[in-house]
């Protein structure tokens, strides 16, 4: 009954499987535009694959959401790695906001005071060669499509593996090629 429920909310990731892997900020909020947020994301990054409990393939880092293509290896500790990610660099959004721009991410939960991602994202297994290419493609143009502006070419987006793709960039040591794993 559970995989059922997991696999209509489209957000379960099996261990071991590529994924395509979307979270946004809470209420589309553009809390990731400045930079002190984005590095939070890479150096959660960092770490979880330091670890050996993530391997990503691609990712950019968009100013009110992410998109990811990841492998989780194991649990981290009782937790998703996922849920891990998600709960370390919430803690570091907070550390870094004022009293006042903390509002915008007040709820009233027993559990918790403050909520920076939105719940429920979206997973989409990647099956096949074809449909990974695709969503990495779909995640390195993302920020020069007309929405958003952020740059050029893909390649010239700073947060994102475009560069590690078209020009062998390696600034972002915990990339894995993706064409070598089908």
């Amino acid at each position: 009954m559970d995989k059922i429920f997991e696999s209509r909310r489209k957000n379960y990731i099996e261990i071991g499987e590529i994924y395509f892997w979307t979270v946004t900020i809470n209420k589309w909020q553009k809390l990731l535009e400045k930079d002190e947020f984005k590095n939070i994301i890479l150096n959660s990054f960092e770490y979880l694959t330091s670890l050996n409990k993530l391997e990503i393939f691609g990712f950019v880092i968009m100013p009110n959401h992410i998109h990811v293509v990841l492998r989780t290896k194991e649990l981290n500790g009782k937790e998703t790695v996922q849920g891990s990610f998600l709960k370390y660099t919430a803690h570091e959004f907070k550390k870094l906001l004022t009293t006042n721009d903390l509002l915008n991410y007040r709820i009233s939960l027993a559990n918790k005071n403050y909520e920076f991602w939105q719940r429920d994202p979206l997973a989409i297994h990647l099956y096949s060669p074809e449909v990974a290419y695709q969503k990495l493609d779909y995640l390195h143009n993302n920020p020069c499509t007309t929405h958003w502006q952020l740059a050029y070419e893909p390649e010239d987006y700073l947060y994102s593996s475009a560069s590690f793709y078209e020009n062998d960039d390696l600034k972002y040591s915990f990339l894995k090629d993706l064409r070598l794993k089908f």
